[in-house]
């Protein structure tokens, strides 16, 4: 059949039309993709952890339970209170002595004589560093200037770093990052006794401040920064490993 002027001026639009929905059929805009989860990582108890990139680094994004030594020779557990605050040698405890509970949930809890061996995480990872962790924070959004300081810094960096749930109601953070943390507590380096699981967390970084504190970060459910300290050494924190690079 022969289509006047007319009629030509109407299909053509129509076709074109039709031809642009077929192409652009499965672009759909995306949000912005979430943090990158990369293959696990095994250490020598077996235990199998989830990894995430931040930035330009690589990181567990559970904190470290294993019971050995990357060279397979055990740690020590010490679970006597007045026995902790005398080490000057490596252990490691589960809050509160309670495996079944906590250990899936939080990790271990280690002194930093344990991460100052350099043989706690997988092979090709490592305790992250007092820079290590600057990084990270410098990448979430605190201020080059702030990185330095002792205290609470940063604005809603803490908020990106803890968990979705498991933290008290209206505590839970967005966990942008990936990091993941939970509350986990800690071991009070004075008196061996644990505190504040539920309410805030701590992690060592493999950086002493002197002979007898080092470098830590913490989170609490009521601050949306993070904090970064000095510590007695004989504490029980949480360990984060890093990849190697």
């Amino acid at each position: 059949m022969i289509m006047d002027k007319k009629n030509r001026i109407w299909i053509c639009p129509l076709i074109v039309m039709g031809l642009l929905l077929i192409l652009t059929s499965g672009c759909k805009k995306t949000d912005k993709n979430p943090p990158e989860t990369l293959t696990k990582v095994t250490d020598k108890d077996g235990n199998v952890y989830n990894t995430v990139t931040i930035g330009t680094q690589v990181w567990m994004a559970e904190n470290l339970k294993t019971t050995k030594f990357s060279d397979n020779t055990k740690i020590p557990k010490v679970t006597d209170l007045t026995a902790w605050t005398h080490l000057s040698t490596p252990a490691y405890c589960w809050y509160d002595n309670d495996s079944v509970t906590n250990k899936p949930l939080y990790g271990a809890l280690y002194n930093w004589f344990t991460v100052n061996t350099g043989n706690l995480c997988p092979t090709g990872w490592h305790a992250a560093t007092d820079d290590e962790y600057d990084t990270l924070e410098l990448y979430l959004g605190i201020a080059r200037a702030d990185l330095d300081l002792w205290g609470w810094r940063g604005t809603d960096q803490g908020t990106k770093m803890k968990n979705a749930t498991g933290w008290a109601a209206g505590q839970n953070g967005t966990n942008t990052s990936g990091f993941s943390a939970l509350p986990g507590g800690y071991r009070y380096a004075a008196d061996g006794s644990f505190q504040a699981i539920g309410q805030w967390t701590y992690w060592w970084s493999n950086t002493a401040v002197d002979a007898s504190t080092s470098y830590y970060r913490r989170l609490d459910g009521t601050s949306s920064g993070i904090y970064k300290g000095g510590v007695d050494k004989k504490a029980g924190k949480y360990i984060r490993c890093v990849k190697d690079k």
